[in-house]
Formats: C-alpha cells, structure tokens, sequence
C-alpha cells in the first residue's frame, strides 16, 4: 500500500522532487566521470608505436625497490615495495648478447632513443622529436619512401609526417639539437611506418655510431627487440628470457632495480612512453581524490536537498500521521520515494556522465597531463558504483530527513508543519558540534603538514567537513545572522522588513539555501588560491635566493653546455651557474632534485644556508632543504644513499642545510652527476652573474655571445621571474579543471536549492498578495532575502576557505600568508550572488503569475 502511496505522490509532486532527482542525478554523472578517470588509469591500454612490430621487448626494470622484514609471533615477514623513477632507466649493452644466446631468439635488435628536436619552423602542432639507430628501424617497422639510409654521421633519415610538415626533401640541410650542441645534418632519406604516422613522436634516425654519441650513455642501450624464430609463442619467449636473464642477473648493474623486464602485448607500450605509465598513477590519483572529493559533497548537497523536499512537505506528513499512519509505515513510503527517484536519477546520471568522462579526459590531454596513448576506459563499473550511490543516497537521506515526522506524535506533527520549531533538535546540535571540533582538528593537522602531497587533500576534506557543520548548524546561524542583519534588512522597505521575518521564523528553510552557497565559495576559493600560496611562497624564495642578475633559458629542450661556456667567458662575468632538474628517491620517497656546476656557486646562488656551508660544494656534495633534513634526520657531514633519476644508486656528503627548499627543492647536487642520470641532460637555466657596476640593463656583450645558439636568450632576473609565474599559472588551470565538475556541481545545487525553496512558497506569496502586498513589493522581499542568504553564505564561505587557506600556508610556506587575489575573490562572491538572484527571481516570478486566490483556494 505504502509503494501505492509512493507512486501516486511522486505523480502529484513532480515539481517538489525535481529538485532532488536534479541533486541525485549530477551526483551519479560525477561519480561516473570521476570513476572512469579512476578506471582509465587502473587499465587503460597504453597503445605502443615504435615497438609495433617487435613481439617481445626487454628493456631494464623502471622502479626503485626496497624490502623490509619484520618478525612477529616468531614468524618473519618479508615485504617487498617498488615505486617508479622519474627518468628512463638503461640496460647494459651487454644484455644484447645474453638475449641472442636464448633459443627461440631470431633477432635480438638493439634500441637507442633519445630526445632529437629538429629546429624547423613547421607550422600545425609540434609532437615530441625522439633519435634512433637505423639499425632498429625494424622494430615499427619503417622502410625507405625516398632516398638511403645514412652512411655517415652527417647524414639522418626523418618519418615522412615530419618531412611534410617543414617541407624536407633528401639532399635538404635540417638542423637537430639532441643532448648535446646543436648540429646540421643532410637529410639522406625519408622514412614511413607500415602503420602510416606515429601518432605520439616524430623518429629520426642516424648512423649507429653518430646515435651512440648523440645517446650519451656509453655501453648502454634503451631497449631490446626481439623478434621470435618462426613458430615460436611470444609469451612462451618472453618466458624463457625471464628466466635466462635473471639466471644472468638480469644483463648486470644499472639504473632502477638493477635487472630487465620483459614485455609482450599491452605491456609494451608502458616500455615506450614512460610518461603514461606515470600518467597512470597521476590519473589513478587525481581520480580517486576527485571522486572522494565529490562523493562527499554529493552527500551533503543531496542530505540538504532531501531534507528541504521532506520539510516542504510536512503538512502532507503530518495529515498521514493524523489519520492513522504508523511511523514504520511512514519511513517506508519515505525511502521508497527515494529509492524511485535515486533510480531513475542514477540511470540517468550514470549515461550522462560517459560524455562528462569523455570530455574531461579530453581537456586533461590538451594541458598534457594525460597522454593521447591512454587510452580511456569506458567499462560499467562506475556506472553501476553511481547507480548504487544514487540509490544507497537518496534512501539514507530520506531516512535521516523524514526521522522526526516519522517519530513524533500526530499532534505535534501538525503544529510544526504549521509552524517550524524554535530550535534543531540536540542531536543535530551536538552532530553539528562534533564536525565543528573535526574541522578544527583537521585544520590544526593541515598546519603541520609540510609536504603538498598530504596537505591537498586535508584541505579540501576539511572544507567539506566545516560545510557539513555548517549544514547542521544552519539554522541557529542564521537566526543569529538576522539578529545582526534586522537592523539594516528594514531600510529596505516593507520588502526589507518582510525578508527579515523571514529569516527568523523560516531559519531551517534559509540554511538549506546557506549550505550550498557557503560550500561552493568556500570551495572555490580554496582551490583558486591554494596554487598561488604555495607559487607565491616559492616565487618569493627563488627571488630572494637568486643573486645573479641574469637568467639564460632557452626556447627549446634546453642550454647547452656550449652556451654556458660562452657566457663565462664574456668579459664582465664573474660566474655562470648551470641548473638541470630532476626527482631522486630516498629510500622509496621522492624529493625534488636540482643539479648545479659547483664553479662560482656562491655567487649566483644564496638557498639561505641555516647550517654548514657551501664553500667546497663538489662532485660528491649534496645540499638539502631542512624539511628533507628533518625527515631524514640529516646535518652537515651526514651521508645520504640516494636513487639518480634512472635508479642510479649514489651516496654522497651532505654540505649544507638550507632554509629555501620551496624555490630551489629539497636536494641540491653537482650538476654533472645529475645530468649523466637524465633523460635531458642540457640546462633548464643558467645564473648568470657580472660584476658590480654592470648595471640592470641586458648587457650587450653577453647577449651578443649567446646570439649564435638557437633557441637561448639572456633575461633579466625579474623576466624570468615572470615566467616562472607564467608556468605556475598554468599549473592552476589544471587543478581548477580537476575540481571543476565538482564546482559546478555545487553551482547548480545552489541554483537547485533555491529554485525548489523559490517554488514551494506558492501559498504565502498568495497570501501576501491576499493581505495588499503588491507583486513588486513580494519580488523586493525575494531579492533582499536573496542578497541576505548571499551575505550569510560568503561569511561562512570565506571563513572557511580562509581559515583553511591559512593553515595550508602555515604547514607549507612557515607564515600565516595565503595568496588571495581581491579581483578573484570578489568575482567569485558575485558570480554567486547572480545565482543566488536568478534562482530565486526567476521561480518568483512564475509563482506570482498564479492569482492570489487561485492558490488560497487549492487544495
């Protein structure tokens, strides 16, 4: 009988529960997009293009690894933990012959490949530029469309898609900056894949020797193809090299875990492009904290949007009690109106929310923070997982809602759906408490907090959770927001004094319309100027650390050594500072790692040294940063066993602490070390210092020395702080474009919100019309009741976000600083604010178009 009753009144109340198959419906497209994004990273298929042809691929183990064994009841347990380098890791060269010697061996193909940046003005999208051998041009395959394969080691063969794009014949001089200096090289042929164009590079390939110099890692090589005997299972193969391989130790030493991997299928692409399998994880990440991140405000939006459904229909509630209806029967029907609407909201939102995947997958492509090779999976589980929340959402949020009707005694079920109650009930007063307290606590963590990994999604886990409080705190909040506010609401006008009653003796309905508006500005400004505290933080430090006057950076892939050599020996200079960056991992932790010439250090450089010194930084020194010195419990004189940037294990003297370790990262070491272990070992800068007297204007000699390298200009020191504040602006946009669905999801649970408070006052719009109030004067009530709900909300919101904001400058930078931009923050508040307005005007206005008496005399 109670699913009759269910049935019929989601027929009489269709407006009354739009608004929650609105909520319940974003909320199953968020889940869904994020859950995808989640899965994509779990496995999607990483599509390999070089190794097309090439069944089987071995190549050397790309993580660092580390056991621990613990006893425990007289038992040992041995754990074993790896996790990736951040630059590609070589095998031996060596390990070529160990693979030839294994039966079912055809051909075992040696790989080289490194960055190869062919410096043309080709206009359409540059893709990444990667040199090989020509002896491995078998392994996509590639064949010769025009002209021979190169005989010295002045000549290269490019891919046809890059010979069309800059316009290239054979015979054509081509200019290629690989790891070294640039150099011109004569192009001999044109090459094209059997399976057309490389989608994600362009290949050049030279002569073995001149690829062996332009690779810069002697008696190493990137890879392996082998192509098996005929007959012989590529996995079956695969199979045999692991074992003999590992019976070889793994082809001896090397960056990483020291061994080789070997991969078939799928697995070969990971081998190819390092970036996506560390997409992977990034995206594997960034989904879950997405999706936690959203899970938890779509709780809270739609708890508030069931609990103004089930408030606006008390009186109904309150008759089915009155005439017999026992609280049992009462939930009953409750949740099976909720599990209708969490349904048919949670089909809908879970088909809807393939294209929102789709489209945000897109987006994370073209910033670059996924690669066009990961493939996105479109699989059913986050649509059933947002099916399911849907459905387990609406039914506890309407068990919680409808808790009181359902329990009181018929009597006082009409009084308070005649009248709303003077006071939330205790329970939800001490809930509301307790959360209060946990974001207290959550904030105080976030203080403490030092690393940007941790601190994230603290801070956003703590706005949530002062939202929640907020929500069930609401209204005693805003009765005590309309005893500050009667005062001025009544300057207003009648329409001013009419919203001020309003907000006192409706305080529950206004909360529900707070909550939304308080979490969305708390939200977004949290996220819109958590990266400009940090960045600014780190800007200010690089400024403060920098003494050099001048900055060479290049357009390109880099500085070449060259470069700097020419700069130091400009007259005027007095030291030029090479800076490569990169990440090495203690242990199985990464640090942010820089590589710096020791020659002159002082000069160009001052990372505020708190103890030791770097008078005598040398070819075995590290600095460290005393956030890296305290968790490493490291001084001056320590040693520190660290990973290179391929896994390469080192162990070097600790020199000096410094105190700027967000400007320049938490290890400092030579710059020759740092890049004999990268994929890219030319300088991302070089400080440059003159002597006194020089002046702050670009000194035309040294610019004049660096005319001649493609791609490198001299800039003042505050050019190149503005463009390290050009590369941080566009960190922002990323992490805006990650929290963005959920930002707009509570955009529209604001407008929702309002709307379904807005629509339901049908009959005390009536009413005031009935008693002389013109239809003007009802509009001014609404807009000032707007503004007010508006003001409420940016309070709480912005000391929310401010608060939280303060304690994730104080954990990361040291200082109570957080970087809030004026401009910002206001266009915020009044985006906002014209939600706020719209989503009630607009309702408003269709509810007053019904005449007075028609409404008064309804049922």
């Amino acid at each position: 009988m109670m699913l009759r009753y269910a049935l019929q009144t989601l027929r009489d109340r269709k407006a009354g529960f739009l608004g929650a198959f609105v909520a319940l419906l974003c909320a199953a497209a968020l889940i869904t997009a994020c859950g995808t994004l989640l899965e994509t990273g779990l496995r999607g298929k990483i599509a390999t293009e070089r190794y097309a042809a090439t069944p089987v691929v071995v190549s050397a183990d790309q993580n660092v690894h580390q056991s621990t064994v613990t006893e425990k009841k007289g038992e040992t347990k041995t754990k074993h933990k790896a996790k990736p380098v951040a630059e590609r890791a070589w095998l031996p060269a060596a390990t070529v012959d160990a693979v030839r010697s294994v039966p079912g061996v055809e051909r075992a193909v040696p790989e080289l490949s490194f960055q190869a940046v062919p410096l043309v003005g080709a206009p359409g999208g540059a893709k990444p530029s990667y040199g090989h051998a020509w002896a491995s041009a078998a392994l996509t395959p590639f064949t010769l469309t025009e002209g021979r394969s190169p005989r010295n080691d002045g000549e290269v063969v490019v891919d046809r898609e890059l010979a069309a794009r800059a316009g290239l014949k054979t015979g054509a001089p081509l200019t290629v900056q690989a790891t070294g200096e640039p150099k011109t090289y004569t192009v001999s042929g044109i090459a094209q894949s059997a399976r057309g164009d490389l989608a994600r590079q362009n290949a050049l390939f030279f002569g073995d020797a001149e690829a062996q110099r332009l690779a810069a890692r002697d008696g190493r090589v990137t890879a392996i193809g082998v192509l098996p005997t005929a007959g012989t299972d590529p996995g079956e193969l695969a199979g045999r090299l692991r074992q003999a391989l590992r019976g070889a130790g793994g082809g001896g030493g090397g960056g990483a875990g020291g061994g080789a991997q070997v991969a078939v299928g799928d697995a070969r692409g990971p081998v190819e492009f390092l970036d996506a399998a560390g997409a992977r994880i990034k995206l594997v990440s960034m989904g879950g904290a997405m999706g936690g991140t959203a899970l938890l405000v779509a709780i809270l939006v739609v708890v508030g949007t069931f609990a103004l459904s089930v408030q606006q229909r008390y009186r109904e509630l309150a008759l089915l009690r009155a005439i017999a209806a026992t609280p049992k029967q009462l939930r009953r029907m409750i949740g099976r109106e909720a599990l209708l609407v969490g349904l048919a909201a949670g089909v809908a939102g879970a088909l809807a929310g393939l294209p929102l995947a789709a489209w945000l997958h897109g987006r994370f492509v073209a910033s670059g923070v996924v690669p066009a090779n990961l493939e996105r999976t479109a699989g059913i589980f986050p649509m059933f997982a947002a099916v399911g929340a849907s459905l387990l959402g609406a039914w506890a949020a309407a068990r919680i809602t409808g808790r009181r009707i359902a329990r009181i005694r018929p009597a006082e079920a009409l009084a308070e759906a005649a009248v709303e109650r003077g006071r939330p009930a205790w329970i939800r007063i001490a809930i509301g408490m307790l959360l209060l307290a946990g974001g207290v606590v959550l904030v105080a963590v976030l203080g403490a907090l030092r690393t940007e990994p941790a601190s994230t999604p603290v801070t956003f886990l703590a706005v949530v959770v002062f939202a929640a409080a907020v929500s069930l705190l609401g209204p005693l909040l805003v009765r005590g927001a309309a005893a500050v506010l009667a005062g001025p609401l009544r300057l207003a006008g009648p329409g001013g004094y009419l919203a001020a009653a309003n907000l006192r003796g409706n305080a529950t309905r206004m909360a529900s319309a707070v909550t939304p508006l308080a979490l969305l500005i708390g939200m977004t400004c949290t996220v819109l100027f958590i990266t400009p505290t940090l960045g600014e933080a780190a800007r200010a430090q690089a400024r403060d650390g920098v003494r050099a006057g001048w900055v060479l950076a290049a357009r390109g892939p880099g500085v070449t050594g060259g470069a700097a050599e020419r700069i130091r020996r400009t007259p005027g200079v007095t030291a030029a500072t090479e800076i490569v960056h990169t990440s090495v991992r203690v242990g199985l932790t990464k640090y942010g790692a820089q590589g710096v010439t020791p020659a002159g250090l002082t000069r160009t450089w001052d990372p505020g040294v708190t103890a030791g010194s770097l008078d005598g930084f040398g070819e075995k020194s590290v600095a460290v940063s005393e956030l890296a010195a305290d968790q490493l419990g490291l001084e001056p004189g320590s040693p520190l066993e660290l990973a290179l940037g391929d896994g390469t294990p080192v162990t070097l003297t600790v020199s000096a602490v410094y105190a700027r370790g967000l400007g320049f990262g938490d290890l400092t070491l030579p710059h020759d070390l740092v890049a004999a272990h990268v994929d890219n070992p030319l300088a991302d800068s070089v400080l440059v210092a003159a002597e006194p007297g020089t002046g702050r204007e670009r000194p035309a000699e040294a610019a004049a020395a660096v005319a001649g390298f493609p791609g490198v200009r001299l800039l003042s020191a505050r050019d190149a702080d503005a463009v390290r504040a050009e590369r941080q602006q566009a960190g922002a946009e990323i992490n805006l474009l990650a929290m963005g669905l959920v930002l707009a999801f509570t955009a529209i649970a604001v407008v929702n919100t309002l709307a379904m408070s807005t629509s339901e006052r049908l009959r005390e719009f009536a009413m005031l019309r009935l008693a002389g109030a013109r239809r003007r004067q009802v509009l001014r009530m609404l807009r000032v009741e707007a503004l007010a709900v508006v003001l409420i909300g940016a309070v709480l919101g912005s000391g929310i976000a401010l608060a939280v904001l303060t304690a994730f400058s104080v954990g990361m930078t040291g200082a109570a600083a957080p970087a809030v931009l004026p401009v910002v923050y206001v266009g915020v508040v009044g985006v906002a604010g014209l939600l706020a307005l719209a989503a009630t005007a607009l309702p408003g206005r269709v509810a007053l178009r019904v005449p007075p008496v028609e409404v008064a005399t309804s049922r």
